[in-house]
């Protein structure tokens, strides 16, 4: 079975830097368009980054100039590198990503559980 597994979150002090990571497990043959959302206590899923297969790449306002999306097909994993972290960036962060189970497929689209990034003096 095929999941998309989140790791890196934690707690950092504002300024400070975090790297997400998501990773595909099970048997996969390709990542495709993949995301990263967040959503903090009250508010709604908001989309912070997004990467294309052909490694496009667009973010949010509120996150443009310090996050970073990136990719590695050969892991089927994508990165989300946060620098200049305020208290504002306190969510629970979701990858999202179309996978394609073997060539030849349609892509599915998978959620992550998500994992808790906190911000604070």
């Amino acid at each position: 079975q095929v999941h998309l597994v989140e790791s890196g979150g934690g707690s950092v002090q504002p300024g400070g830097s975090l790297r997400l990571s998501c990773a595909a497990s099970g048997s996969i043959f390709s990542i495709g368009a993949a995301s990263w959302h967040r959503q903090a206590p009250g508010k709604e899923r908001e989309l912070v980054a997004i990467i294309t297969s052909a490694d496009i790449t667009n973010y949010s306002d509120s996150v443009k100039g310090r996050f970073t999306i990136s990719r590695d097909n050969a892991k089927n994993t994508v990165y989300l590198l946060m620098n200049s972290l305020k208290p504002e960036d306190t969510a629970t962060y979701y990858c999202n990503a179309d996978l394609t189970p073997y060539r030849g497929a349609s892509p599915f689209d998978y959620w992550g559980q998500g994992t808790q990034v906190t911000v604070a003096s």
